[in-house]
C-alpha cells in the first residue's frame, strides 16, 4: 500500500513540473549522435561500398543526404551497380568528384572507386518523395479526371485524412500531410484505412512519402486504382517490321527483374537461318551473370513475395502469364521463325500455342499439390499422426534446346514454377529470342523479380557454371546425350544436385502390312519432316514389311516433291531452313555417311540452291543395321527406311529395341492385339500407335535408356521440381 501512495506521489511530482531533473551529459551519448540529421551527411571521399552502406544504415531514420542544386536532397533504396555504366543526364552533386547520372532505372552515383551504387528514391527539404529516375521530369505528370467512383473514394480519404489531422479545420487540396503534423505511425494508420475502408486498396508506406499532399495523394491512388501505377519493366528492342508487324524483341539478359547488359558487356549475332543476316545483337553472359542471377533467384525464393504467396495466388499469376503469351502470339510465332526456321503456322500452333497450353496446365496445379497421411505403429501409451508435405527444391536451373524454343522453355518452366520454385534459364545460344521476350511477358503478368531469370550465351560457359552452382538444388536439360552426361557428373560432383535428363533418340518407327498406308505415309512423313527433322521424338529410323515397303517408299517421294521449301513466314510454305549453318553442314555429312557405307539414297541429301540453310527432304533405303545411320540420330530431315520380313514381329522388335535410346517409338497396324504386343515389348518412354508426334501437356513425357531420365508434362513433371517431407506427430 504504502509502495502505490510513493509511485502516486511520484507521477504527481512529474505532473506538476517538480520533480527533480538529472541531464544526460553529453560524453557517451552515441545513440542520439547518430539519429541526428545533421550526421548523417554523405561524405563522397569514399567507395561506392562504403557509400551504399551508409545511404542504407541511414536509410529511414534520420536519412542520408548530400546538397543538390543548393538543396537538401536525401536517398534512399541504394543498392550497388556493376556492369558498363549506363546512359543518363548527368546531375551535379556538391562534393562528389564526379556528376551523378539520371537513368531510367534510379540516380547513378560513384564512389571514389569510380564504382557505381543507384538509389531508387530522392525526399526533397519541404518532404515530397519522388522516384530518382523522374528528378528532371517532375511536374510533367497530367492531373486526372476523377469517375463518380473515384470520387467517393477520394471522400473516403477526406474522412481519413480529418481523423488522423484533427488539428487540420479543413483538409484541402494542398493540405500536406507530414506539414499538417502526421507522423511515421500516423502512416501506417492511413495505409491500413484505407485498406479497410477503401474495398481493400493497397498502399505502401513508401507510397504516402512519395505523395504528401492530399491532392497528390488522391491522383497516386485512383491512379494505383486503375492499374497505371504499376512499375513497367525497361526494355531496350531490336524492332524489326516483318510480317506484317513490328517485332520487338529484347535482347539483353534477364536478372532480378531487369535487362541488363552482361557482366563484361560482350554480346553476340544471333542469325536468322532463312537468309542467314543477324537479327540483332545478344547479352553474352558470363559466370559473373550466373552468379547475380542465382543470387536472385535464392533471394526471391527465401525472402521475397514469390516463396511466402499462397498457392492459388500463384497459379493466378500462371494464368495470366499465359493469357499474355496468347494476346501476343503471332509476336512470338514470328520471332521463332525468324530465329529458329520454324514455319510460322507450325510455330503458331505448336512452338506458341502448345507453350500457352502448358502454363494454363500447371496453373491449375498450384493449389493441387499435396501430401498424405499415413498410418504408423502407435508409441504406446502416445499416439502418432505422420504426414507428408510436398515442398518446392528451391532454386532450379534450366538448359535447353534449340529446336523448339519456346515449347522446351515452357515444358521445363512451368512445372517448376507452379512448384514454387524460382528459376535461371540458359536458352540455346542460337535462339535466344523467345526466351528473352518470355521474360519481357513474365515481368508484365506481374512475376516477381528474382523469380525468371534468362542467361543467352554459351553452354560451355553459362550451362556448366550452372551445373556446377553450389546454391542451385535442381537441373533440367533437354539436348544431346554426351552434353546431358557431363552435366550429370557436375551436378553430382557439386552438391548432388537433382536432375532430369531429355536426351537424344534415335526412336523406331513400325510399319506393318496391314496398317492403312495412307495414313502411315502421311503421319510417316510428319514423323520424319516435322518441324525440318529438328524433332527430339523424330522417327530415326523406318521399319517397313517387305510387302508394302516399294510402294510406301513411291508414295513418300511423290509426297516429297509436292512440298514446298521456302521462307517461314510463307504461309503456304511445308520446309523451311535448318536451324543454323553448322547444323545444316552436320546433316550433309551425316548423309555422305549413309552414301558411303552402301546405304540407298532415293531422293535429297543436298543444300537447296538459295540463301538460307535450307535442305531437301532426304530418303534413304535398304539401311542395314551396322551402319552409322541406323544407329545415331540425325535430327533432321532425314528418312531412314529398312524393310523386315513380312510376319516377323518378334524380329523386327529385336532390331527396333537394339538401340542405347529409348525416347519415342510408333507402330501402324489395323491388328489391335498386334499393336498392344509391340507397345509392351517397345523399349521406349513413349508408344504412339497409328498417329505419331501426338503430344499434350497432360500426359508424361521423358525417355528410357540413354534418352534421359524424369519427366516433362502432366503431374510427373511436378515431382521432378518437389521434394518430400515426412512429419512424424506424439501427441
Amino acid at each position: 500500500m504504502g509502495r502505490q501512495i510513493l509511485l502516486v506521489k511520484s507521477v504527481q511530482l512529474i505532473a506538476d513540473g517538480k520533480a527533480p531533473r538529472i541531464d544526460q551529459p553529453e560524453d557517451g551519448a552515441t545513440y542520439e549522435g547518430i539519429q541526428k540529421k545533421e550526421n548523417a551527411k554523405i561524405c563522397w571521399d569514399n567507395s561506392a561500398e562504403v557509400i551504399h552502406n551508409w545511404i542504407r544504415g541511414h536509410d529511414k531514420v534520420p536519412g542520408a543526404w548530400t546538397v543538390i542544386k543548393d538543396q537538401i536532397v536525401t536517398l534512399y533504396g541504394s543498392s550497388l551497380l556493376e556492369g558498363a555504366v549506363p546512359s543518363g543526364e548527368p546531375l551535379h552533386i556538391e562534393g562528389a568528384s564526379k556528376s551523378g547520372l539520371v537513368t531510367k532505372n534510379g540516380l547513378v552515383l560513384f564512389g571514389k572507386d569510380e564504382k557505381m551504387l543507384i538509389v531508387k528514391n530522392l525526399q526533397f527539404e519541404d518532404g515530397k518523395m519522388i522516384p530518382a529516375s523522374n528528378y528532371f521530369s517532375m511536374g510533367d505528370v497530367t492531373v486526372l479526371e476523377l469517375t463518380e467512383e473515384e470520387k467517393a473514394i477520394e471522400s473516403h480519404i477526406r474522412d481519413i485524412w480529418k481523423g488522423i489531422l484533427s488539428n487540420v479545420a479543413a483538409i484541402e487540396d494542398s493540405t500536406d500531410f507530414f506539414k499538417s503534423g502526421a507522423a511515421s505511425m500516423d502512416v501506417v494508420r492511413l495505409v491500413e484505412e484505407i485498406k479497410q475502408k477503401c474495398a481493400g486498396l493497397e498502399l505502401q508506406n513508401e507510397d504516402v512519402y512519395m505523395a504528401t499532399t492530399f491532392q497528390d495523394f488522391i491522383q497516386m491512388v485512383v491512379r494505383k486504382f486503375r492499374g497505371e501505377d504499376k512499375e513497367e519493366i525497361v526494355v531496350d528492342y531490336a524492332t524489326l517490321n516483318v510480317n506484317n508487324m513490328t517485332v520487338k524483341m529484347p535482347y539483353q539478359c534477364f536478372i532480378n527483374g531487369q535487362f541488363v547488359d552482361s557482366d563484361s558487356g560482350k554480346t553476340y549475332e544471333t542469325i536468322n537461318p532463312t537468309d542467314g543476316s543477324v537479327l540483332c545483337k545478344v547479352s553474352y553472359c558470363s559466370v559473373a551473370d550466373v552468379d547475380k542471377a542465382v543470387a536472385a533467384a535464392k533471394e526471391a525464393f527465401e525472402n521475397g513475395e514469390w516463396g511466402k504467396m499462397n498457392a492459388r495466388d500463384r497459379g493466378r499469376i500462371l494464368y495470366r502469364l499465359a493469357d499474355l503469351m496468347e494476346e501476343h502470339q503471332e509476336e512470338l510465332a514470328t520471332i521463332e521463325a525468324l530465329d529458329s526456321g520454324a514455319v510460322y503456322t507450325l510455330a503458331l500452333k505448336t512452338h506458341v500455342g502448345m507453350s500457352v497450353q502448358t502454363f494454363r496446365y500447371f496453373a491449375g496445379w498450384c493449389d493441387k499439390i499435396q501430401g498424405s497421411t499415413i498410418p504408423i505403429n502407435q508409441a504406446r501409451p502416445n499416439r502418432n499422426l505422420t504426414f507428408t508435405k510436398k515442398e518446392p527444391l528451391g532454386v532450379c536451373a534450366i538448359v535447353i534446346p534449340w529446336n523448339y524454343p519456346l515449347m522446351m522453355l515452357a515444358w521445363k518452366s512451368a512445372a517448376c514454377l507452379a512448384a514454387g520454385n524460382t528459376l535461371v534459364l540458359k536458352p540455346a545460344q542460337v535462339t535466344p529470342l523467345t526466351a528473352l521476350k518470355f521474360a519481357e511477358l513474365a515481368s508484365k503478368a506481374g512475376v516477381p523479380k528474382g523469380v525468371i531469370n534468362i542467361l543467352p550465351g554459351s553452354g560451355g560457359l553459362v550451362g556448366q557454371r550452372l551445373s556446377e552452382h553450389p546454391d542451385i538444388r535442381k537441373l533440367g536439360f533437354t539436348g544431346s546425350t554426351p552434353i546431358g552426361k557431363q552435366i550429370m557428373k557436375s551436378c553430382a560432383v557439386s552438391n548432388l544436385k537433382k536432375v532430369s535428363l531429355e536426351l537424344g533418340g534415335k526412336s523406331p518407327l513400325i510399319i506393318f502390312n496391314d496398317c492403312d498406308l495412307d495414313k502411315a505415309v502421311r503421319m510417316g512423313m510428319g514423323a520424319v519432316y516435322f518441324n525440318k527433322g529438328e524433332n527430339c521424338i523424330a522417327a530415326g529410323r523406318l521399319f517397313v514389311e517387305e510387302s508394302i515397303h516399294d510402294e510406301f517408299v513411291r508414295r513418300v517421294v511423290e509426297e516429297i516433291k509436292k512440298m514446298k521449301i521456302g521462307d517461314p513466314l510463307d504461309r503456304s510454305t511445308d520446309h523451311g531452313p535448318q536451324n543454323h549453318k553448322a547444323h545444316l553442314e552436320k546433316l550433309l555429312e551425316y548423309c555422305e555417311s549413309g552414301i558411303k557405307e552402301g546405304a540407298t539414297l532415293v531422293y535429297g541429301a543436298k543444300h537447296v540452291p538459295r540463301p538460307g540453310f535450307f535442305m531437301e527432304p532426304t530418303v534413304f533405303t535398304n539401311v542395314e543395321d551396322h551402319m552409322y545411320i541406323a544407329q545415331e540420330e540425325s535430327f533432321g530431315p532425314v528418312m531412314v527406311i529398312s524393310k523386315f520380313k513380312d510376319g516377323d514381329i518378334d524380329g523386327v522388335l529385336a532390331r527396333a529395341n537394339s538401340t542405347e535410346y529409348g525416347l519415342a517409338s510408333g507402330v501402324f497396324t489395323r491388328d489391335i492385339s498386334k499393336a498392344m504386343y509391340v507397345s509392351e515389348k517397345l523399349e521406349a518412354g513413349t508408344v504412339f500407335i497409328n498417329t505419331y508426334n501426338k503430344t499434350d501437356v497432360a500426359a508424361p513425357f521423358g525417355g528410357f535408356k540413354q534418352s534421359g531420365f524424369g519427366k516433362d508434362l502432366g503431374e510427373e513433371a511436378l515431382h521432378e521440381y518437389l521434394r518430400t517431407k515426412a512429419v512424424t506427430v506424439e501427441y
